[in-house]
């Protein structure tokens, strides 16, 4: 017999429901969610709920208003739903079975109930699989296309928009066959097929499901591609803008995966996007319709079909970049407000930036573009806000009272706008087209970069910038009157005319910084400084973004050429410190931090040193612990250090401390917070940012300051990293591996005595099996580290090191044998076994053979470093231990010691290598007859390097 609740029971779990939303009775509301907490230990409290969400009457004797049910049953879904994410594996089958039956009724529903009943399906196949549900996707299809003639419109909107959420969660898992079948191959034809329904919001939805698949180039979407493309086109003319945005996202994508099918139809689609790109009523339409242009431009199969269209689309591009009406409103003619203090909701989130010794890619990171430190500069796309967990109608239980203070505002305009896509999409075909782009340009620019009305003047600025990089040929001879022009734009009474031009300028700025001649840089280049650095003091504070975001890109490209004008840049930014709101704080640590990356040790000069650090501190001492803005000042803080050496050295102890402070109230916080699950987890990126600055600390001062330091900390400091170390944070642990190793550079005696309890730690860390695949970025970054800091206490451990050689070797044999591993971690850890072998020759010489091909491969492409002579050094002493075992590597290992670059430096370590090489290379020439004949495959440019190296 089917599960039925008892009357009583259920009416008793609808009144509670129905008062725990009471906002009127405080008591009665409190008690009731008492209760609901106690009731939730029964067994049969999820079937009342699925039996309360799928009835659409409430029990007799309830007395319920038929809002104040549909409150109920909505709280009903939701508390289903959080069960299924936070126990689906715990929840009886029986249950399951009678939330399954209610979703299916509640699909059916009148009321935006329906919504509720598709996001607990999509939960269920989120957590269980498509084969946990396998009847669903045949109910939501048949639903969809009304095989039984009997559901509602509204029904079918709910069932495809399930659908579409399933196809979102489950794109890989649809692909995969199961059982000789895969569920797309059979699905996508239905899909397809749905884009025909008379419904306007089944068609977007299925089009949304559909572009789920288009990128991933699957079996299915190749047999359907055809019948894909004759649906794209007739739903081209749709009268439904979310039917035709979806349109043009399926076009964006088919670019990038099957571009070869959208060439025949290359004219039409090029009207019919432009006509898209100008619909003012629906600016997500238009903004999706812009990005067809930007991802034609980044694939070279496709952008050259569209040349003969250029003169047609640069137009309507630069059409969108002109503000409208409504942007005007927003934000032109700004008032002056430097004085007005920013709402906390105008910051944007920080994140903690991550200390990577040596990049796991291979690369040295590039410092982001500073203009996109403005959400109005330019066009740079805005990141950092989260999405909420909410599925689509679907309400939080706490926003059931009708408490608004859940709606929230973005502050300021952080939008992906149609004018920044096009100004993006210009940018992109510029670097396609170059030279010829700026033709077409040129006219629209002549009429309009001195435009009687602001927002035609902007918008010319906006496009100068776009071209800059594509274009600068064709424009670099017009520069000399195009730059005094825009240094006179610095001083526009339009606020957003200054902002835009402040970023062009900076666009252009390398053609100023590469002038050589004196004259010139009098009359171009000290001009645009002078002018960022005055509009950094503008009476608006989006024009002092602005300025500062320009001015820290021009200090990345000018480097030490700014060293002779670090005294009026300093004073300026000095005034900068008493005069910004926190918004522009930001960006000015920026600022700083730049100048200190590009003048290096200049910043030490007293004149210089001794303005800016109480400056930095009287800010420094103003911030709270809690404060994010404690990340871009530490970061800041981080390159000052480093800039300055020994000076630093009056300034570090108290920044030492509360770095040491906050790492240790975080830990602590993170202990509590896993002892009771009501406590939120603290902010991790306290901790990595403080992990940093320590690094940098330790790297700057001399080794008696940083031993000091370290000495008098307490708690212990190395008890602080070793937690640090197993943070399960990999941000965090990518940290501490720095600090470890900046500890074995530079305070390695105070570092010896814990190495028996980090190391083990450490060598947990090297086992790359423990990485989920979607943490395997991040991993790859710690075990960087981590490898990195073993080669660092090889080097000086030594011998000591003995009982762990094997498991380290393990270790790094297995990530320079991956595949998956990036080029740099492969290096990283060749660099790391070869350091071992400096104080181990004897221990590893028995396994030569199994990485000696990989060492080899692995330190071909990496800069000649004291790394890598360290690394070879200890290698080659293996390899003297052990001479058989490089018989089939051997020519590979006399080319790389041939073409080792700076051996003739004079340093001890270069010498060492020399001598190490030498008395390798005779120990082989006595063991190999006819050794010449055998280094004659060499080739005569690499026997000669090594007979007159090394006399061989």
């Amino acid at each position: 017999m089917a599960w039925q609740p008892a009357p009583e029971s259920l009416r008793t779990l609808v009144g509670c429901i129905n008062d725990s939303h009471n906002v009127r009775d405080k008591n009665a509301q409190k008690q009731a969610e008492i209760m609901l907490t106690q009731a939730k230990a029964s067994p049969d409290f999820d079937n009342y709920l699925a039996y309360t969400f799928s009835s659409s009457a409430p029990p007799e004797g309830t007395n319920l208003t038929p809002q104040e049910y549909n409150t109920v049953r909505v709280a009903a879904g939701i508390m289903i739903k959080n069960t299924i994410r936070t126990a689906y594996k715990q929840t009886p089958e029986a249950t399951l079975t009678l939330i399954k039956a209610a979703v299916l009724i509640g699909l059916n529903d009148p009321s935006l109930l329906r919504n509720h009943a598709g996001n607990i399906a999509t939960e269920i196949i989120r957590r269980g699989g498509i084969y946990a549900w396998p009847e669903l996707l045949n109910e939501l299809l048949n639903m969809i296309g009304n095989v039984s003639g009997q559901v509602s419109p509204t029904a079918q909107e709910a069932a495809m928009s399930a659908m579409a959420k399933i196809c979102e969660d489950n794109t890989r898992l649809l692909e995969i066959e199961q059982n000789g079948q895969r569920p797309l191959n059979f699905l996508l034809p239905k899909l397809i097929e749905a884009t025909g329904s008379p419904i306007p919001k089944v068609r977007s939805q299925a089009l949304i499901a559909i572009n789920e698949f288009i990128p991933r180039k699957s079996q299915a979407m190749l047999a359907n591609i055809d019948a894909l493309l004759q649906r794209l086109f007739a739903l081209a003319p749709d009268t439904n803008n979310d039917v035709r945005r979806e349109v043009c996202r399926a076009f964006v994508f088919l670019v990038e995966t099957r571009a070869d099918k959208l060439q025949p139809h290359i004219g039409g689609l090029v009207d019919y996007i432009i006509a898209q790109q100008k619909d003012e009523e629906d600016e997500d339409l238009a903004c999706q319709a812009v990005e067809f242009w930007l991802s034609a431009g980044e694939h070279e199969d496709f952008w050259k079909g569209l040349e003969p269209y250029v003169a047609k689309i640069v137009p309507s591009l630069l059409d969108g970049m002109v503000y409208s009406g409504e942007d005007i409103a927003l934000f032109g003619s700004a008032s002056d407000d430097e004085d007005e203090d920013d709402r906390a909701e105008d910051i944007k989130p920080q994140f903690a930036k991550r200390n990577q010794k040596r990049n796991a890619n291979g690369t040295t990171a590039d410092s982001s573009d500073p203009s996109q430190a403005s959400a109005d500069n330019g066009y740079d796309k805005i990141g950092g806000m989260d999405e909420d967990d909410l599925e689509d109608g679907e309400i939080d239980e706490d926003d059931l009272d009708g408490d608004d203070d859940a709606l929230f505002d973005e502050g300021g305009d952080q939008r992906w706008t149609v004018r920044k896509g096009s100004a993006a999409a210009l940018d992109v075909l510029a670097r396609d087209y170059g030279n010829n782009m700026f033709h077409v340009i040129l006219p629209y620019l002549t009429t309009n970069l001195k435009h009687e009305d602001w927002p035609h003047r902007e918008s010319a600025v906006l496009a100068l910038g776009a071209i800059a990089d594509g274009c600068i040929d064709a424009v670099s001879p017009h520069l000399p009157e195009l730059i005094p022009y825009l240094i006179t734009l610095l001083n526009d009474p339009e606020p957003l005319v200054r902002q835009i031009t402040c970023w062009t300028l900076a666009r252009y700025s390398s053609w100023a910084i590469n002038l050589s001649e004196p004259a010139q840089i009098s009359t171009f280049f000290v001009p645009i400084m002078e002018g960022f650095l005055t509009k950094m003091l503008d009476k608006n504070k989006k024009v002092q973004e602005a300025a500062a975001s320009a001015m820290a890109t021009l200090e990345e490209k000018a480097g030490k050429k700014l060293e002779p004008y670090a005294g009026p840049i300093i004073a300026q930014y000095i005034q900068c410190f008493e005069k910004y709101k926190d918004r522009n704080m930001y960006i000015l640590y920026d600022c700083v931090q730049t100048l200190a990356e590009a003048i290096g040790p200049v910043l030490a000069f007293p004149d210089l040193s001794s303005q800016l650090m109480p400056a930095l501190f009287k800010r420094y001492n103003n911030v709270p612990d809690e404060s994010r803005e404690l990340f871009p000042l530490l970061e800041c803080f981080s390159y000052v250090a480093m800039s300055l050496g020994s000076v630093f050295t009056p300034y570090a102890q108290p920044i030492f401390c509360r770095c040491v402070n906050i790492i240790h109230q975080n830990l602590e916080q993170s202990l509590a917070a896993a002892a009771n699950v009501h406590m939120d987890n603290p902010d991790k990126d306290f901790l990595v940012t403080s992990l940093d600055l320590i690094s940098a600390i330790i790297q700057a001062l001399p080794p008696p300051e940083s031993t000091r330091l370290i000495t008098e900390t307490q708690p212990a400091f190395f008890e602080l990293v070793s937690f640090c170390m197993e943070d399960p944070t990999d941000e965090v642990r990518q940290s501490a591996y720095a600090v470890l190793g900046d500890c074995a550079k530079f305070v390695f005696e105070q570092l010896q005595p814990c190495l028996n309890t980090l190391l083990p730690i450490l060598i947990k860390q090297l086992d790359m099996d423990n990485m989920l695949d979607e943490e395997i970025d991040s991993g790859f970054s710690v075990i960087n580290n981590a490898c990195w800091s073993v080669g660092e206490i090889a080097i000086r451990h030594g011998k000591d090191m003995a009982p762990y050689v094997d498991d380290l070797m393990k270790s790094f044999v297995e990530t320079m044998t991956n595949p998956r591993v990036p080029r740099g971690l492969n290096e990283n850890a060749a660099i790391a076994l070869g350091r071992l072998g400096l104080g181990n020759a004897e221990a590893l010489a028995p396994h030569l053979q199994t990485f000696a091909d990989e060492f080899l491969a692995s330190m071909d492409d990496v800069d000649p470093t004291e790394e890598k002579a360290t690394a070879f050094r200890g290698f080659t002493l293996i390899v003297a231990q052990n001479p058989q075992a490089m018989e089939k590597v051997l020519l590979h290992f006399f080319k790389s010691i041939a073409q080792y670059e700076d051996i003739n430096l004079r340093s001890p370590i270069k010498q060492d290598l020399h001598d190490t090489f030498q008395n390798v290379l005779l120990a082989y020439r006595q063991m190999i007859p006819q050794f010449d004949i055998f280094l004659a495959q060499l080739g005569p440019e690499n026997v000669a390097a090594l007979k007159a190296q090394y006399q061989v």
